[in-house]
């Protein structure tokens, strides 16, 4: 497990920055209910983290057991099409711009079969599962305006959460019908902090200055901030303050 999915917080109160905001989403937790998200923010700033601190605070530690499973559709011209996605027994992750243009396919009928399908545990279920759908932004117009039907439809018994890079992309009608949440990135501070405590966590003596190159370096993108930092242990132990932070191969983490 990578350190950034290692040390990962679980709890919305856990979390190392913005707090006012992590408050205000326990918040929207207490009745137990909440209209559909849209999480936006640069790569790196949380979002994923927070999205899943959010499913926690409904559903308990249960959500965080995940599974893989692939699914298949077929299109009106017979066309097989396969999809990956991440699920619990609240929730389903999924990318149907995996699928280019035939995303808004994906759309419906993962939505449709998420609203109809029943949780298991039923003594800490809500009435509703949770959908989320990332880089919605890579959407095309299709799968957006499909998606804004299909949130209408089933949204007694099915909730979205939608993760964005950037809501400049996103249809006006789809903002219009979540709630919406900036999530910035982090300061070189802040990183900077995280990354000390990281090392400590994993025993390793960080200078303070090498951890403010990387934090620099990374462009205040904590995700890759804390794999460079992974990077740096692996090719080199050690730590030197002079030493050259080594560029990971991006390609193994996403």
């Amino acid at each position: 497990m990578f350190w950034a999915d290692k040390h990962r917080p679980k709890e919305l109160l856990s979390l190392d920055y913005h707090i006012e905001q992590a408050v205000d989403l326990k918040n929207l937790t207490k009745d137990g209910d909440f209209s559909h998200l849209l999480v936006y923010g640069p790569s790196g700033a949380g979002k994923k983290t927070r999205i899943m601190c959010l499913l926690r605070e409904l559903y308990g530690p249960g959500v965080e057991r995940l599974k893989m499973e692939t699914m298949n559709f077929t299109t009106p011209s017979n066309k097989k099409l396969e999809i990956t996605a991440v699920s619990s027994n609240y929730h389903i992750e999924v990318n149907p711009s995996d699928v280019g243009m035939y995303d808004r396919i994906v759309i419906m009928n993962i939505i449709k079969n998420v609203a109809q399908s029943q949780q298991l545990n039923v003594n800490a279920q809500r009435e509703f599962k949770v959908v989320v759908v990332t880089d919605v932004d890579s959407l095309t117009r299709d799968a957006q305006h499909a998606l804004r039907r299909t949130m209408e439809k089933y949204i007694s018994n099915c909730r979205i959460i939608l993760c964005a890079k950037s809501i400049s992309r996103v249809i006006p009608a789809i903002k219009s019908r979540c709630l919406c949440i900036r999530v910035p990135a982090p300061t070189e501070e802040v990183v900077t902090d995280i990354l000390l405590n990281t090392a400590k966590k994993e025993d390793l003596n960080l200078p303070l200055e090498l951890a403010k190159r990387i934090a620099h370096a990374t462009n205040r993108n904590l995700r890759r901030a804390l794999l460079t930092l992974e990077t740096c242990k692996v090719q080199q132990y050690p730590f030197s303050e002079n030493q050259k932070i080594p560029e990971p191969d991006w390609e193994i983490f996403y």
